[in-house]
């Protein structure tokens, strides 16, 4: 499955809003800074989760963005349909005149099980999630962070 930079840069900009929702409205140029995400392309990120109701945007000098619902409710799958991260591993999977060797084919079989796997996954982190392990991680500083795992209050 390929994750497409729209999406992993969208993830890290609605991280970065979760961990400083304190400073909200958070301006571009501060979550372009802190997440390394170019800011022309933070704009249309942050433009489409907004029309998805994950963002609000706020124009003016006091201006910024912010999240539009809690951090626990927004989905990796949410933020990949929201920003076009939806493709099969195999075309096989989205319509079986792809490839002459559906009839026979077990790979497929196999195939399908990846994506209901990755989608299992992707429905059940969140946002809070990641924010979660994010502190996580620093509080237990480098050589820790592997040992750190994800709660997972969605299984």
């Amino acid at each position: 499955m390929h994750i497409p930079v729209k999406v992993d840069y969208g993830v890290r900009a609605l991280v970065d809003l979760a961990m400083h929702r304190q400073n909200a409205p958070v301006r571009a140029s501060e979550i372009a800074g802190r997440t390394m995400i170019p800011e022309a392309y933070l704009a249309q990120v942050l433009h489409a989760m907004g029309k998805a109701g994950m963002v609000r945007s706020q124009r003016g000098p006091h201006g910024g963005h912010s999240l539009a619902v809690e951090p626990d409710d927004i989905s990796l799958s949410s933020v990949m349909e929201c920003l076009g991260g939806s493709d099969n591993l195999v075309a096989c999977l989205d319509d079986l005149r792809a490839c002459v060797h559906v009839p026979s084919c077990a790979q497929r079989e196999v195939w399908q099980e990846v994506e209901l796997a990755v989608e299992r996954i992707l429905k059940s982190r969140t946002i809070g999630d990641l924010v979660d392990r994010s502190h996580a991680i620093l509080a237990a500083g480098a050589e820790g962070a592997q040992t750190v795992g994800f709660r997972n209050s969605r299984n």
